[in-house]
Parts: structure tokens; C-alpha cells; sequence
């Protein structure tokens, strides 16, 4: 039984997300009573370490976010809190579907290495392609890591207020434009390499193709990975992404905040066109003069008065609402796959992101279309409503490089983090087609690493409308708000209803586990109260 709710509070936050709990440590620290209420019976939104898997019970894993690289140091700084991550190296594998001596790519801290097989595998020119890059994309990293914990401006303002001048163009084009054109800038050789990144960190989690405007904005989000020790990749959160919840709620309870699970808010109350308090569930009222919503902005919108939004905000955000895209395959595995293209002296690849790419095959005199005429095509699936038979897959196993995750069997956790897919199919259900589907992503997998599905002791599969309701995410979009979306068109901190605020992953900066929407919200609160 939930201990005794309390009847007011300073601030209520709806939603124990990573953004929400930040939010709580920084208004419970400033001396406001703050409530934070849950609608699951876990912390931690999307950010969870659970034990998913009814054949393996005692396998923990990270089901919704998987990894940790764009929290800013500065957040974690003034936060004084530690989250215990672990560093992966190499942190990409590109394989092809090909026996030894296939092209392959493993991408790490030694760049040596990296350049080597750059040049064996693929070109001189794309050495070349890749340093300059990521040269480009380090120094933009550097300017634009301040403007992540203030409010948002207009991506121009944004440009000359954060951005060297020699840059300022370049970081506009990015932003507004697509992430196919950036990459062709560099005239890389491969389309590979090409489709690898503009996959892995233009398309990540959207509802867009390599060619949309603002797919160059998701691919600059996914390239800000400051933390210590990253070098500019992303970390494994040791004990899994539930450490990053637990971190803040711990943090938050410290500072006084009360958090509450296993208590859906169904409307925001309004007295005078302000914020009065909280409606719950089970019909109880929480007084208190600023609600600040954690949930997605759209979760948000749908607990207000109808009206009470600004026209020209619910417009707007109505305007760039879209559904989610990722189908995550969340396996249970009894042993590490195989891959054969890799030399048996190589470098472990467990641990990185593997990208399994459509058109991959024709690197080894396969049968198929080139990479980004897949990729291509497989987008143009998605819009049809068809399930892509070749979509793009990002494959990780994190048990090698955080044993802390296995079970006493020494169960592998793994996942097929697989992009992209309809929210809605055309002529079938996900009911119906999920089963086929999830036997067709093993078969991709066994094309890399024969055997693989024989190493399958569960499966859970979380397709968008699954996502939507495990997480409590309108339309199962992982970002709340597309990536696409930018800056001053994401939703405001201050919603134009008068003690009540957004922090979320569907503001500014961005969605990601970044935590600096909770922090920039809470600040907006107390400039305000």
C-alpha cells in the first residue's frame, strides 16, 4: 500500500523520467516542497533496468534506452552525482554478410586501427572523409555544449550567440537540412560508412528518411557525447540505464522530494486560467501552484482543460506530432554469435553498437541494391505502411562489458534495436504479422553470424504501439517530439498557462536520456515563482 499522499505540494511533476527526477533534486534543493507522481509502478519513464524475460527471470536488462552519451558533465556536476559508466571499445562494428576476409569495420580508440581498415576495406578516401568529419563535428560539439542548459533560441541566434563564425553556416545547414546531404559533403567512397552514419545517428528514433529536413539536427544531437572518458561515443550505464533513475531519485529523496509510484494523474486543474493542482485517478486533488509535466508534451496537452493551451503552441505541436518508428527485440541469448567476417585475432565486438545494414550484401557480390538506395527503399516501405523486409537493425550485447546485467546461468542481455517500421500496418495487424517479423530479423542476424537464433532463449519484442504502452509514450515515439524538430520549435519550458511548465524529452534540447530539459525547466520555475 502507497504511503499517505500528501493533499498539497509546491510543485508537482508528473512523471518520474529521467528529465522529471532531475527537475525534483534541483527545486527540492532551492527549498520547495515537490511531489513527483508516477503513473507505473517504476521510476525511470523509458530509462528502466528490468528482468523482461519470462524463460530467463533473473536477466536484467536495459529495455527501453540502452545507452548513456549525451548527459552533459556540467548537468552531473551540479547535480554532485556519480552514474557509474563503462567505457566500449571498439564502440562501432560494421560487418558484411561475408566469410573471412569480408569488409568489416571496427571502430574504437585506436584510430590507427580504424584507419587501417578504413583503407583496406574500403578507401584511402574515406580516411580522409571520416577525420575531417569527425574534426568538424568535435568542434561543434564544443560550441554548442553551453546552449544545452539555457533556453532555447532561433537556430540563427542560436549560430551566432554559440558557434564560431567559421562554422556558423555550416551548423545552420546541418540543423535545418538533411543528414544525406551533410555526409555527402565529405565525399566518403563507401556508401556503407555513409549509410552506417547516417543510420546510427541521423535516423535514430525518427519518423523521417535520409533526405527529410532536420534529420541533420537528430545526427548532431546523437554526435554530443561529452561525458569523461567518452571521446565522443556513447557509455554503458553499469547495473544498466536503471542506475541513471535511481541515481536521481536517490538525489531527489535526499533533497526532500517525495516520489510516488503507481499513481496516474488524469487532469491538471485550473483556477483562474492558473494552475491550481492535480486530479488523480482514484479522484483525490493535489493542491499546488506550478505542475510541471514530465511526461510527453502530448501526455501533457491531454491533461489540461481544452482551450486552456495557447492556439498558436497546440497548433503547432499538433503540427509535428508523428508516431514512433523502432521496434526494439529485446533477446535473451545462451551464448555470444559468431560473426564470419571477423578474423579470429579481431578485437571483441561485443560491447559496440553492430549495424546490420540493408544493401550491405552487395559489398560482398550479393544480390541487392547499394546501401543508400536500400535505405532508401526501405523508408518508402515504412510510408506505405509496409514492414521493410530489410530494415536497418542496430544489434548490441552489453553482458561482456557489464557482467553486473547476466544471470547466474551466464545468459547473455542483447537487443535488435531495429528502425524503421509503421505505427499502423497496411492489410494486417502487429498481432499478426509480429511473430514472422521477429523470425525475419533473426534470419538478417543469421546472415552475419550463422547459429545465432539457435542461441535465442527468449524474445520480447516491443513494437511502436508496445512501446507506447510500457512506456506511456504518445505513439510510442522514443523522442516524445521528432528530432527533426529543433530548438525554439520543440515545446517551451513555460507553456503559456500560468504555473505550468514542460521538461521533458519532447523540449529543448532534445530526446535522449540527456536530463537537461528536467534541469532547464526547473530553473524556468524558480525564475519564475
Amino acid at each position: 500500500m502507497n504511503p499517505e499522499l500528501p493533499s498539497r505540494a509546491d510543485v508537482v511533476i508528473v512523471g518520474a523520467g529521467h528529465n522529471g527526477l532531475v527537475s525534483a533534486v534541483l527545486l527540492a534543493r532551492a527549498g520547495l516542497d515537490v511531489l513527483v507522481l508516477e503513473a507505473a509502478e517504476v521510476i525511470g519513464g523509458a530509462t528502466r533496468t528490468e528482468r523482461p524475460f519470462p524463460k530467463v527471470p533473473e536477466l536484467r536488462h536495459s529495455t527501453g534506452s540502452y545507452l548513456l552519451g549525451l548527459m552533459p558533465p556540467e548537468l552531473l556536476a551540479t547535480l554532485d552525482v556519480r552514474i557509474p559508466v563503462l567505457r566500449r571499445d571498439p564502440h562501432y562494428f560494421l560487418p558484411t554478410p561475408g566469410g573471412p576476409g569480408s569488409p568489416y569495420l571496427l571502430m574504437g580508440s585506436d584510430r590507427a586501427a580504424t584507419r587501417r581498415q578504413l583503407t583496406e576495406f574500403f578507401s584511402p578516401a574515406d580516411v580522409a572523409a571520416d577525420d575531417a568529419m569527425q574534426a568538424e563535428l568535435a568542434a561543434l560539439r564544443d560550441d554548442l555544449a553551453p546552449a544545452w542548459l539555457a533556453e532555447p533560441l532561433p537556430v540563427a541566434e542560436t549560430a551566432e550567440r554559440y558557434v564560431r563564425p567559421a562554422l556558423r553556416q555550416v551548423f545552420v545547414d546541418l540543423v535545418d537540412g538533411s543528414v544525406a546531404d551533410y555526409l555527402a559533403r565529405f565525399e566518403f567512397r563507401s556508401e556503407l560508412l555513409v549509410s552506417m552514419y547516417a543510420v546510427t545517428d541521423g535516423l535514430s528514433g525518427l519518423n523521417a528518411g535520409p533526405d527529410d529536413p532536420g534529420t541533420g539536427h537528430n545526427f548532431l544531437v546523437h554526435n554530443m557525447c561529452r561525458l569523461p572518458g567518452a571521446d565522443g561515443t556513447w557509455m554503458i550505464a553499469e547495473g544498466g540505464m536503471g542506475t541513471v533513475s535511481r541515481t536521481f531519485a536517490d538525489a531527489a529523496r535526499a533533497a526532500g522530494a517525495t516520489i510516488r509510484t503507481g499513481t496516474p494523474v488524469t487532469a491538471i486543474t485550473l483556477s483562474g486560467g492558473a494552475a491550481e493542482g492535480v486530479l488523480l485517478a482514484d479522484g483525490r486533488h493535489v493542491a499546488a501552484p506550478v505542475v510541471l509535466g514530465a511526461c510527453d508534451p502530448y501526455r501533457l496537452m491531454e491533461l489540461l482543460p481544452d482551450g486552456a493551451l495557447p492556439a498558436p503552441l497546440h497548433e503547432r505541436m499538433t503540427a509535428v506530432r508523428r508516431t514512433g518508428t523502432t521496434l526494439k527485440l529485446n533477446l535473451a541469448l545462451t551464448g555470444l554469435p559468431r560473426f564470419s567476417c571477423l578474423p579470429e585475432q579481431a578485437a571483441s565486438p561485443f560491447g559496440s553498437t553492430i549495424h546490420l545494414l540493408p544493401g550491405s550484401a552487395s559489398l560482398v557480390g550479393g544480390e541487392g541494391e547499394p546501401p543508400m538506395a536500400a535505405l532508401r527503399a526501405m523508408w518508402a516501405d515504412v510510408r506505405a505502411g509496409r514492414l521493410p523486409a530489410e530494415p536497418t537493425i542496430e544489434w548490441y550485447l552489453h553482458t561482456t562489458v557489464d557482467p553486473s546485467l547476466s544471470d547466474p546461468a551466464g545468459h547473455h542481455s542483447s537487443a535488435l534495436f531495429v528502425q524503421s517500421v509503421p505505427y499502423e500496418l497496411a492489410g494486417t495487424t502487429w498481432d499478426a504479422a509480429l511473430p514472422g517479423y521477429v523470425d525475419r530479423l533473426l534470419e538478417i542476424c543469421e546472415r552475419y553470424a550463422p547459429g545465432t537464433a539457435d542461441l535465442v532463449a527468449d524474445a520480447v519484442p516491443l513494437t511502436p504501439p508496445g512501446i507506447e504502452a510500457h512506456f506511456g509514450i504518445t505513439g510510442g515515439h522514443i523522442h516524445h517530439v521528432d528530432n527533426t524538430v529543433s530548438f525554439t520549435d520543440r515545446m517551451p519550458y513555460a507553456t503559456g498557462v500560468p504555473g505550468v511548465y514542460a521538461g521533458s524529452a519532447g523540449c529543448h534540447p532534445a530526446g535522449s536520456v540527456i536530463g537537461a530539459a528536467g534541469h532547464n525547466a526547473a530553473r524556468r520555475i524558480l525564475t519564475d515563482v
